[in-house]
């Protein structure tokens, strides 16, 4: 059979068409899933009280470069706590091409989490039963977020309180846990990612990892981990924790001591972008 010159480059342009669609797939298939969590104080810079942060402040310039700094780690997913208004956050969101979700607060943290992909659902405290006043005043939030050639991910947003009495804590870790038993007995991948306001050697930590969560940073991480404070960090009380298959593909975990996330003690008129510092993990790609 003779092919015309027309048919012949019809033929070649739409096996060209095919190989780059099946390039761009495979490219989102093998591309790892990059996450934050970060502490944002409100956006309102660190030390708030510093001339320069407020001037950024009210030159409305908060959410750019909170935006513009994350935006060099290449998130995937992202979780804020200490949340500003909601205007601010999503304002992020619309600089990094993100989704966006908030979680109201049950005192005047309310949480946010951001994604790349779709969220398909999201609910805020969804614990068993009525939430007691006095647990959660910061936020606690669960999403479902589409994961392009994997099965939808579950996310929980978290930030709980902080007092050193770890009463509370615990008692809000128990609720969590019980709310997520039905996640864990599914083997679906999970992850947790916040502010949590406990260190690694207390009995809070110790729930987590009794519960199955797989702690990123003691995974994969180096050095001492610590997210607080952005000038000389001295805590690890942030993290991305990891459980069901997920955790198996965890490749890096580090606080993010970098750029405009970290106080530079050499200049008077510095400021953070926060008092935290942001954490940040990678998983691997689904082996296809």
């Amino acid at each position: 059979m003779t092919l015309s010159r027309r048919c012949f480059c019809g033929a070649v342009g739409a096996g060209i068409a095919s190989a780059n669609l099946s390039l761009i797939a495979n490219d989102q298939t093998s591309k790892p899933l990059r996450v934050v969590a970060y502490n944002i104080y409100k956006l309102t810079g660190w030390p708030s009280q510093s001339p320069l942060a407020q001037q950024a402040v009210a030159r409305g310039q908060m959410a750019n470069r909170l935006a513009m700094e994350l935006a060099l780690y290449d998130p995937d997913i992202i979780n804020f706590s200490e949340s500003p208004p909601e205007n601010l956050t999503k304002e992020v969101a619309k600089l990094l091409g993100m989704n966006h979700v908030r979680f109201p607060s049950g005192g005047h943290w309310p949480g946010t989490l951001l994604s790349k992909s779709k969220i398909l659902e999201s609910q805020n405290a969804p614990m068993n039963g009525d939430r007691p006043k006095e647990l959660f005043t910061r936020h606690w939030g669960r999403a479902i977020v589409e994961l392009p050639g994997d099965e939808p991910l579950i996310v929980h947003s978290a930030h709980l309180f902080p007092t050193p009495d770890p009463a509370v804590r615990l008692r809000e870790i128990r609720a969590m846990i019980e709310s997520m038993k039905s996640d864990f007995d599914s083997g679906r991948s999970m992850l947790l990612i916040g502010d949590l306001n406990h260190s690694p050697d207390t009995d809070e930590y110790k729930l987590w990892i009794d519960a199955g969560w797989t702690d990123t940073f003691a995974e994969v991480g180096a050095d001492n981990g610590f997210t607080f404070k952005a000038d000389h960090p001295e805590w690890r009380i942030d993290y991305i924790f990891a459980a069901g298959p997920i955790a198996k593909r965890v490749s890096e975990s580090r606080p993010l001591f970098d750029g405009a996330f970290r106080l530079n003690n050499d200049d008077e008129k510095s400021f953070a972008l926060s008092d935290h510092l942001p954490q940040l993990a990678v998983f691997d790609s689904v082996s296809r």
